[in-house]
């Protein structure tokens, strides 16, 4: 269960999750202590008893309830019983609600968390509904928990074979064989996956954190990207990409053109810019703009073709009043985004509220290589 719903075992950190924290029963530290390296080592399924014992006697204990919650979801999937493994799923969510409300923000909680949060009422998840493909996956994921890679292999060939656009068996075939270390394989089907649908984002971020691990820092940058351009609204693309700046020893630019408020833009005072600014806006707003644009659209929205005017507009009142037209970093950025034709990538991803973000999978057919270039030139600095 690695896409959408199906992500919740393999959760990638590119920076370490957890720490030791100082205890005074030094028998249970030191249990803590195994737990936690078994837990980092992939040994998900031998750190859980030791796991529930240290949450037992230390409810308090975030980083352990996080590895615990990491560990049930892993047993889940081990589980015969759709039922039991649900329950057991649920439990993990409840165990990270915990942990966030002791204070632990960190990455792999909080990916954990936001899956967490798709599972339906009965936290089963589903594969296919061809039952014989189902079989097999849920097969497959209980040999990967197990850590047997090369019979989960097996067994997403066998699903792959009845259902050759399974995306779940492909980017777990990959997955299988990162996990072996076997880099070339592992690349090899990430790109698969990339292939089958380009707009989700988790083989792209699964291969990034395999190339990170080989200290290929610019391809997982690449990768990370992609991520980016696949998904730009879920939030642990953003986590990762943060995670690989800090690896990268740099950081992810945040790009923000900062508009005055309506009464203050239209004082004499105001430069020319912002006025032309909200002059096309309020075309868009009355309602005969947009009417124009989107004649299905019953009711007004944000869009991107209204702030993508807008900030055009502006732009070119800068550019008409020579050099002294820019005398803030806002309409200097601005009009550096408009001469590299990047004014769109950035409202989509800088100002994607629901109204604009309704136009991104639109625009992303039309011009992903455009979303991509904005990325690489003004948000994820290269080392």
């Amino acid at each position: 269960m690695r896409t959408a719903l199906a992500l919740l075992l393999v959760v990638v950190c590119l920076e370490p999750c957890f720490a030791a924290n100082a205890d005074p029963d030094a028998g249970l530290q030191s249990k803590r202590k195994t737990a936690l390296q078994l837990f980092e080592q992939g040994k998900r399924l031998e750190a859980l008893p030791l796991l529930e014992e240290i949450a037992k006697a230390r409810p308090e204990d975030d980083e352990a309830l996080v590895a615990l919650a990491a560990s049930l979801i892993e047993h889940a999937a081990t589980l015969p019983d759709e039922a039991a493994a649900g329950k057991e799923r649920l439990r993990a969510r409840e165990l990270l609600k915990k942990a966030r409300d002791l204070g632990n923000a960190s990455p792999l909680a909080l990916n954990l968390s936001q899956l967490l949060q798709q599972l339906p009422e009965n936290g089963a998840i589903r594969f296919s509904d061809d039952p014989r493909v189902e079989q097999a996956m849920r097969e497959g994921e209980a040999a990967f928990s197990r850590r047997e890679y090369a019979e989960a292999v097996g067994l997403y060939a066998k699903a792959l074979a009845l259902e050759p656009k399974n995306y779940s068996a492909v980017l777990f075939t990959a997955n299988a064989y990162d996990r072996q270390n076997d880099f070339t394989k592992g690349a090899e089907w990430y790109r698969r996956a990339i292939q089958l649908d380009p707009d989700v984002e988790t083989a792209y971020r699964y291969c990034a954190d395999m190339l990170a691990r080989q200290g290929a820092l610019g391809d997982a940058r690449s990768m990370l990207i992609g991520a980016a351009v696949a998904e730009p609204y879920n939030r642990m693309v953003w986590r990762e990409l943060h995670a690989w700046a800090q690896l990268a020893g740099t950081r992810i630019n945040a790009v923000y053109v900062s508009v005055p408020g309506e009464q203050t833009a239209r004082s004499p005072a105001s430069p020319a810019a912002w006025q032309a600014y909200y002059k096309v806006r309020a075309g868009w707003r009355n309602g005969e703009d947009f009417r124009k644009r989107f004649p299905s659209e019953k009711e007004y929205r944000h869009s991107l073709p209204e702030e993508t005017q807008a900030l055009t507009a502006a732009a070119l009142a800068v550019e008409s009043a020579g050099e002294g037209g820019a005398k803030d970093p806002a309409l200097e950025l601005l009009v550096e985004l408009h001469r590299a034709n990047l004014i769109e990538p950035y409202v989509l991803f800088s100002l994607g509220d629901s109204g604009i973000a309704r136009d991104y999978a639109g625009y992303r057919v039309r011009d992903r290589d455009r979303l991509r270039t904005y990325l690489d030139k003004f948000v994820v600095p290269s080392r």
